[in-house]
């Protein structure tokens, strides 16, 4: 009975839509497209905020003992005590949580309130977002936002075709083809046949998934499949199509992008989290405190207090009859009347008291100047503010790439022509390089009317060489005028390109600029405008790029003359060029590795002629393999490698992608710090290795960079295996056998510095010795650099090393400057492509993933989704218990945002989606430096030194009560005045306590950057946790002792030099009292360490204030304890004792504080001891790793971005890409038979098999070169190293890599590293 039939189960798993059909699609209840992030409406909100707000513990504790005091027989306190401030804490969160909640109820305003066209009986009416409904047929025009998941039905393009833009969805600018069924192209725009279309849509049910849509469309009884070719999603962007229409099928959360947005989580801090820890713990000692004075209390009033009642009486409601009865109730109402009096440990003003140093702190980092971006006006701003200590405790980063860490800026930077390079500029009176910068004049271009204003390029022999017509100079620029798949168009007057590629665009864009202008194309020819002669080429075909190829073809004819003009990743290229021109391939082999080396994405060209007869020749043949139903695909990559060789090279293209300014000394200074960076993008392998180079996440020092690209299970589990292994075999074989780090770790007394020459000298005798055990077989590992190497990883995955490692200020003996360096360079980093990241988060292989993940310096994601984004930041955040941080700039990074502890919007180019669900928002990545090393651990080090503190002086104060009441028979009498009681934390020790948590810091803002290990303790919670909270605990419980007893045993019998007795509880409670004043005072003076006007006006004025107050309160209002204080004062006695009372106090943490300073200095310590000494001075010495934007590096093999799938090639050559028509074509559609289509259709892939085969063929062979260079070049450095005593660095050693010498787990990539 509860079985369910096939036919049922394919319902419930599928969605089924009519286009027009209001009524049909109203029995499904699907959703419409109203969206709505907001938390609170105007009626739950009161209810809900309370609800949410009574979660937290304390504010729960605060309200019962509130209900406790409104008891007259167990309650000594007025409930106001405890209601007043309870209150102000409700509603101070209350009103944060309605202005938050406010700005999302805008956002969502204007996000359902934007315009469609929505077809409204036959008529195209006007409609909000949120009125649009599954089944409508909506209209788009160019420029446009999506407005829900939409099928295309027709458009504006000949053939069906649209151009859209992804960058809310996955972060990428360039543009996407998508094209509907050519059985709906002739709807057109006619309003009539679009209202009466009514197909039926049976496809999948709402998923996160971007690149997948299964459906069938039901027309004239006719079945048509939908791919995701067919659908618009929403967050996309019309481009380059005047207008399209299409029927919707997803609304609203159903969307795509809402499936992908994640769920808005509730965020609290560490600090928060070990706060209700601590609060447990204290409600625990409360209730054990108390109930042992209740048993006191009761076993007293058995034994004595029962014959005292005629001084004592019992309340009414005690027993009187049975003693023990008596006593027992006694007890018990003690038992509450002392968790009333002892509540004082946890007061309610503790969270008034961080609420408002979060609040402050929050504007501090709002107006903090080094944060405002004047380019677009833009200063950092806390969304949130409850989460800025978190920012001083980040273990892991996960960034996205593209917008991110680059401005998506392609900008053709250096090229090298038949040997001869350009793009460097020369002083002809030194011949040195000049520095490039803003400042530097750029060559002018004006002379050619289709130049744009802003490119910028230096080098002015180049143009001098194309002007003067040198022949190799003009081969080049009609090379990258020619091959491509660049569309063009005209907007206002003004030629314009769209690619699939930024790369392309940039180099058809430097084409352009140097004279050579793309003007237009049909899918037989391409016209370009050479020195402003038109010229025409038959495009005869296009061998496509594919991420198996890594290149792609054209050949044309012009005249007489046929050619096949190539471009591609570097070694792909050389692999096929003829014999015969060795010298201008060393040349230019030098050229690609400087330019690599720079972190420019490196592109070779080639071309080769052609005669009539090879071509035609060769066509037949292509054609027979392209309708060959027999291994078709690998037939045609036989054809492809054919004409694709022999060719004679041409020159090399190098492109910057813009980085944003300070990216790689940022990330240098995070890792640097002890966080680990993980770079998670929707872009390919290539192009993420490249950024990682280009912003020093990745380096040349790495001894090995693993990619995981399987696409099965046990492809992946055996890729993981095996780097495992190899982190093994290098952990267990490499130089000097030990990291003297972990004896730091092991032994605190060990001075770094001393460690770090020790280990220096040994391994410099090392080096001139020959190694006495035989070199393991299997691997050979040399370190190029003498430095000490300290790794984030050491002592566990996540811990960071809080060593106080400092540079020494004196000389070494030998004359040389003593330093230390920390080099976190050596290690390894990781690469995994999205569709093996689906494998590595599956619960078989998530262990393993995090075991090699975590040994990794750094990780990079690539062609991840944004769900994934997300699933791999909760992963960290489920199996290392790190703090996690996600930063990122559009849409696509939101999931990530919302599920990291922090989450970070950069209001870049992509909208605002991220910043409006992000924690914190900032203009540039490089500010991310500045929030976390300075206000991040200014918040934690302020936060954690507030709590100490407070901790300490309640205690201090509340633990008094229960000495007293050792002398009072545990009968809950307070030791002070009631209403001292009441106002010493709302006025007394508050004002000291907030300027302190506001203003406090131990190094300046530009030490907290320039030494970025002052950030570690943050890692390890060392500044506030269970350990340090007890020390607060007993030292605390030692002030309220002495406190209580030296003047309980000056005032007890005690007698006044007048004869008076001063043994009175009300003089020994003002007493106290005071001196508890005078101590707080000077304890909160040794706790600061920035004096500013603000903590010297509310110290000093708080200590000023306290006598006031008590004046005013006992003389004008008339309190119980009126001349209690007074008449002490007059006397000696109170005088003395309070002096040595506050010394007895003050001379242990003085005595300590000495000692930390001269035994254990931290390293804020010495950094403060520097600055007294005027010393500025930090060359070499201090503990950072300089970086630089421009570090050498290998010849990364071609980092040139194509689009992540087959190029444009096969709608030009069909001509369906095109704005003509078939008729308006220059030359005759030679391409359009259903053969050649067909053959078209299945260019997909190429000479992988072959290439793969003489890869595996050179490993061994390409392993032992590699090992021999590494070899010549650590010898040399340990020569620099014998001569000059100290090390010259391996970069000058590098010489030109062959192409030959490529790792196997780096396709395309020669990252030379050690092969294992």
């Amino acid at each position: 009975m509860g079985t369910k039939t096939q036919p049922q189960l394919a319902k419930e798993n599928e969605r089924r839509i009519r286009a027009n059909d209001k009524e049909f699609n109203a029995q499904f209840k699907y959703h419409n497209n109203y969206i709505k992030t907001s938390k609170y409406s105007l009626f739950t909100f009161l209810p809900f905020n309370l609800l949410e707000q009574f979660q937290r513990l304390a504010n729960f504790y605060f309200l019962c003992l509130l209900v406790l005091q409104l008891i007259p027989a167990i309650s000594s306190l007025t409930p106001v005590t405890t209601a007043i401030p309870l209150i102000g804490v409700l509603t101070l969160t209350a009103v944060k949580d309605a202005y938050d909640d406010i700005q999302r109820h805008l956002s969502d305003s204007q996000v359902n309130n934007r315009k469609s066209k929505t077809l409204r009986n036959g008529k195209l009416v006007e409609a909000k977002w949120s009125e649009v409904q599954v089944g409508d047929v909506i209209r788009l025009d160019n420029n446009q936002f999506v407005a829900a998941d939409t099928l295309l039905l027709s458009t504006s393009e000949p053939n069906g075709l649209c151009f859209i833009e992804t960058a809310e969805l996955d972060g990428e600018t360039n543009l996407k083809a998508k094209q509907c069924l050519t059985e709906t192209i002739e709807l057109g725009d006619r309003h009539d046949s679009l209202w009466n279309f009514n197909g039926e849509i049976i496809c999948e049910r709402p998923n996160n998934l971007l690149n997948k849509f299964d459906g069938t469309l039901i027309w004239r009884s006719q079945r048509f499949a939908l791919d995701n070719e067919k659908i618009l999603l929403r967050g996309c962007v019309l481009r380059n199509t005047q207008w399209c229409y299409g029927v919707v099928v997803f609304a609203g959360v159903d969307t795509k992008l809402m499936q992908n947005s994640g769920k808005t989580q509730f965020k609290s801090t560490g600090v928060d989290r070990l706060l209700n820890f601590i609060i447990i713990g204290i409600v625990l000692f409360l209730v054990s405190i108390c109930a042992l004075f209740a048993i006191g209390c009761a076993v007293w009033e058995g034994l004595i207090g029962q014959h005292f009642q005629l001084y004592l009486p019992w309340e009414r409601i005690i027993p009187k009859d049975y003693i023990p009865t008596g006593a027992t109730v006694i007890g018990l109402l003690v038992f509450f009347s002392y968790a009333i009096v002892l509540n004082t440990v946890v007061p309610i003003s503790l969270y008034v008291s961080v609420e408002v140093i979060r609040f402050v702190q929050s504007f501090l980092i709002n107006w903090d100047e080094e944060m405002y971006y004047a380019t677009t006006n833009t200063y950092a701003k806390a969304r949130t503010t409850t989460l800025n200590e978190e920012l001083g405790q980040i273990q892991y980063i996960f960034s996205d790439k593209t917008g991110t860490l680059t401005q998506n800026i392609m900008t053709f930077n250096k090229c090298s022509i038949n040997g001869r390079s350009y793009g460097d500029v020369i002083d002809l009176r030194t011949g040195e390089l000049i520095e490039i910068t803003e400042a530097l004049q750029t060559v002018d271009f004006s002379a050619n009317p289709h130049y744009e204003s802003d490119f910028r390029w230096y080098d002015r022999t180049l143009l001098d060489a194309v002007r003067s017509d040198e022949e190799h100079s003009h081969v080049f620029f009609r090379l990258l005028a020619l091959c491509h798949t660049v569309m063009a168009e005209t907007v206002d007057g003004k030629l314009e390109y769209q690619a699939q590629s930024p790369d392309e665009a940039a180099l058809v864009a430097a084409a352009r600029n140097f004279g050579f202008v793309f003007r237009t194309r049909t899918p037989n020819s391409i016209t370009i405008e050479v020195m402003g002669q038109l010229e025409e080429y038959e495009l005869l075909n296009i061998l496509d790029f594919n991420n198996v190829r890594k290149r792609m073809s054209v050949i044309l004819r012009r005249g007489d003359s046929m050619v096949l003009y190539c471009k591609g990743a570097d070694n792909v290229i050389y692999d096929r060029l003829h014999s015969g021109q060795e010298d201008m391939k060393a040349r230019t082999q030098d050229h690609l590795n400087k330019f690599a080396g720079e972190g420019l994405r490196t592109l070779a060209l080639a071309e080769r002629r052609l005669t009539e007869q090879y071509y035609n020749d060769w066509r037949s043949r292509q054609q027979e393999a392209a309708l060959s139903m027999d291994s078709r695909e690998q037939k045609l990559n036989e054809i492809y490698e054919e004409i694709e060789s022999e060719m004679q090279l041409v020159g090399v293209t190098a492109i910057e992608d813009k980085l944003q300014d300070g990216v790689p000394k940022s990330i240098a200074n995070l890792q640097n710090a002890g966080i680990k960076i993980w770079v998670l993008t929707g872009d390919k392998q290539e192009t993420a290795i490249n950024i990682g180079y280009s912003c020093q996440l990745l380096t040349d020092e790495l001894a090995d960079v693993f990619i995981v690209d399987g696409n099965s299970v046990e492809e992946v589990e055996k890729q993981l295996r095996q780097f495992k292994e190899s982190i093994k075999i290098y952990n267990r074989f490499r130089p000097g056998g030990f990291d003297p780090f972990d004896r730091l770790n092991s032994d605190s007394n060990m001075d770094p510095l001393s460690v770090t020459m020790t280990q220096t000298s040994a391994f410099m005798q090392e080096s001139n010795l020959p190694p006495t055990p035989p070199p393991p077989p299997a691997i050979s590992v040399v370190t190029f650099r003498w430095d000490d190497k300290t790794k984030d990883n050491k002592g566990g995955p996540d811990s960071a090393e809080c060593n106080d490692l400092f540079g020494d200020e004196k000389r070494s003996e030998g004359g040389g400057t003593a330093s230390i360096v920390v080099d976190e360079s050596t290690g390894f980093a990781l690469v995994v492509n999205g569709h093996s990241l689906v494998h590595c988060l599956s619960p078989e292989l998530e262990t393993k993933f995090l075991d090699i993940a975590s040994q990794c310096k750094a990780v990079i994601c690539c062609r991840v989704t944004p769900l994934q984004k997300a699933l791999v930041v909760e992963l960290i955040k489920r199996a290392k218990k790190a703090v996690t941080l996600a930063i990122g700039d559009g849409a696509n990074d939101v999931s990530m945002i919302k599920a990291a502890h922090i989450g970070v919007g950069i209001s870049g180019q992509e909208g605002l989606q991220a910043v409006l669900s992000s924690d914190y928002s900032i203009a540039q990545f490089r500010y991310l430096e500045r929030l976390l090393l300075v206000h991040g651990r200014w918040s934690y080090y302020r936060m954690c030194k507030f709590l100490r503190y407070f901790f300490y002086k309640n205690f201090a104060f509340t633990l008094c009560h229960c000495w007293y009441s050792l002398f009072c028979g545990f009968s809950a009498q307070t030791v002070f005045d009631p209403m001292f009681i009441s106002v010493y934390n709302l006025f007394y020790t508050s004002l000291p306590v907030l300027a302190l948590g506001v203003f406090e810091q131990d190094v300046s803002d530009k030490n907290s950057v320039d030494f970025p290990r002052l950030y570690t303790p943050g890692l390890k919670s060392e500044l506030f946790n269970i350990r340090e909270f007890i020390y607060s605990v007993l030292h605390g419980a030692f002030t309220s002792l002495v406190l209580f007893l030296i003047p309980y045993g000056v005032y007890k019998d005690g007698v006044s030099q007048n004869g008076f007795i001063v043994s009175d509880h009300m003089t020994l409670g003002a007493v106290v009292a005071t001196i508890l004043i005078v101590d707080n005072t000077a304890q909160i003076s040794l706790y600061t360490s920035y004096w500013t006007v603000v903590n010297h006006v509310t110290i000093w004025g708080s200590l000023v204030w306290y006598f006031v107050l008590d004046y005013f309160y006992n003389y004008v209002i008339g309190g119980p304890y009126v001349g209690s204080l007074t008449q002490a004062m007059k006397d000696l006695t109170f005088w003395v004792t309070m002096l040595i009372t506050v010394m007895a106090l003050v001379a242990p943490v003085l005595a300590y504080k000495f000692y930390l300073l001269d035994v254990h200095p931290s390293l804020s310590d010495k950094i403060r001891q520097r600055s007294l000494k005027k010393i500025h001075s930090r060359a070499s010495s201090n503990v950072r790793r300089t970086a630089s934007s421009r570090r050498g590096r290998r010849s990364v093999r071609s980092g040139y971005a194509f689009a992540h799938q087959e190029g444009f090639g096969r709608l030009i050559t069909s001509g369906k890409i095109m704005h003509k028509l078939p008729q308006d074509f220059a030359f005759p559609l030679g391409l359009g038979t259903k053969k050649t289509q067909a053959l078209h259709n299945n260019l997909n892939s190429a000479d992988g098999s072959s290439k793969s085969n003489n890869a595996s063929g050179q490993h061994m062979v390409n392993n032992n070169t590699n090992l021999r260079q590494n070899q010549n070049q650590n010898h040399s450095s340990m020569a620099d190293i014998t001569a000059d005593g100290r090390g010259t660095g391996g970069e000058d050693g590098r010489g030109s890599v062959s192409t030959d010498d490529m790792s196997p787990r780096a396709p395309c990539q020669d990252l030379d590293t050690i092969n294992l």
